[in-house]
């Protein structure tokens, strides 16, 4: 049989570790370590021989068993956990065989295989995080002082730094790197059996061996021990996919800046390598932040499904705890895509400081418009100096003049230096400083 999904039209997460992280195979063999670690858990209370963990933990490798055909049989039963325990079980010996699976129900074990999945694939999303938060250091501490035009509503507005737009591409990084690591260390294991009571778990004399069946089950797969089982509260899943969804967005805003100022026409920036085209020998395209740019449109789709699935009925849902399993692993692969896109895109990112310079005069000095009104204020009170700049910039725009020119001989600026005061690099405000501070976080 052929691969069914090998990424033919995703380019975005194709070859990216979180693919491989997110894969089918990785996803069994995740149902597979959550069984053998429930088996050990039930071993270490003493609810188990040793010999049933160890048995199963054994038989726990994915390489064992088909997918394809799990996926075929959980048809049957509406999950993949129902044909994988059968499987498993009948891949031990039958000594350990009644320990599989005892006392569980099927989304204990799914949840917990999704959210070891996510911490897996949250790790190389973290590291590609810090890689790119790297990156955009670089590039803000070397063009600390680079003028450029900052933009509103797609018109020149008043000059910038790119070193300050290099910053707060790369805040909007951290914030996502603290949201994500902080919701990776929460994801928790999950077990509360068939309705959330672990009665399965509890000896007949009713004492607590449950609860602590619960924090040995946490400890042995390294999740986060869980309060109360959470089959129909799913804040865990809600956290996740607001942190992935953030994160893509995130990235994306640098993308939807690269895309703007790489133009043809503008050509501030370019990516270091930039894509090919079918047709037209002469392109290279801004193909990383493409992609980038991609997953930040698909994200949000993804996250409303698991944000709609908080809507669970009774102990245990119909549909909404189905319907989060597709849009998950689809997060996770947008974002891990597009967060190793990123450390591509920003460590090769080109800046081109002379074309940035050269916008700068594109209006003749309209771009320090705000400048000369706040001059004129001091002068002539802020409603007169309004008008008079207002009134010079449209003589300025009709006519081509700069507007030095236009304003030369208008009282309210008698005996200043309009050529200085029309000088971009007098009005950056506190860009630099701002672009320090900025980098001062770690």
């Amino acid at each position: 049989m052929h691969e069914s999904d090998a990424g033919l039209l995703a380019p975005g997460r194709a070859g990216s570790p979180a693919e491989s992280a997110t894969g089918d195979h990785a996803f069994l063999q995740a149902l597979l370590d959550a069984e053998a670690a429930l088996t050990r858990a039930r071993c270490a209370v003493g609810a188990a021989p040793p010999r049933a963990g160890e048995a199963v933990t054994e038989a726990a490798d994915a390489a064992r068993f088909d997918v394809r055909e799990i996926a075929l049989r959980a048809r049957a039963g509406g999950n993949p956990v129902i044909p994988l325990v059968a499987a498993l079980a009948s891949a031990v010996d039958g000594s350990a065989r009644p320990f599989v699976h005892q006392g569980a129900t099927s989304q204990d074990i799914l949840d917990t295989a999704a959210m070891l999945v996510a911490h897996r694939t949250l790790g190389f999303v973290l590291g590609d995080l810090d890689r790119t938060a790297d990156a955009l250091a670089r590039l803000a501490a070397e063009h600390r002082d680079t003028l450029m035009p900052g933009r509103t509503l797609t018109q020149h507005a008043v000059p910038t730094l790119f070193g300050l737009k290099a910053a707060g591409w790369r805040s909007l990084v951290l914030d996502a790197r603290d949201r994500l690591g902080a919701v990776r260390d929460s994801l928790p294991a999950q077990l509360g059996g068939a309705a959330g009571t672990l009665a399965a778990f509890t000896a007949d004399s009713g004492a607590p061996e449950g609860l602590a069946l619960v924090a040995e089950f946490a400890r042995e797969t390294g999740l986060a021990e869980p309060a109360l089982p959470w089959h129909t509260l799913r804040t865990p899943v809600a956290d996740l996919a607001g942190a992935l969804a953030f994160t893509a967005g995130a990235l994306g805003k640098t993308a939807a800046d690269v895309l703007v100022l790489s133009r043809t026409e503008i050509a501030e920036v370019a990516e270091g390598s930039g894509g090919g085209s079918s047709a037209m020998p002469h392109k290279a395209n801004p193909v990383r932040a493409t992609l980038i740019a991609a997953a930040a449109r698909r994200a949000p789709g993804a996250a409303a499904t698991l944000f709609a699935s908080l809507t669970a009925e009774d102990e245990r849902p119909a549909g909404a705890w189905h319907a989060e399993w597709e849009p998950l692993r689809d997060l996770l692969r947008l974002v891990g895509g597009a967060a190793r896109d990123a450390v591509e895109l920003t460590e090769g990112l080109k800046v081109f400081p002379s074309a940035m310079g050269r916008h700068l005069g594109l209006t003749g000095g309209l771009i320090v418009s705000e400048r000369l009104a706040a001059v004129a204020s001091a002068r002539v009170g802020p409603a007169r100096a309004g008008e008079i700049v207002t009134e010079a910039a449209r003589r300025a725009r009709d006519t081509g003049r700069p507007l030095a020119d236009v304003l030369a001989g208008e009282p309210a600026f008698d005996g200043l230096d309009l050529t200085g005061l029309t000088d971009p690099a007098a009005w950056t405000g506190c860009a630099g400083p701002l672009t320090d501070r900025a980098l001062e976080r770690r």
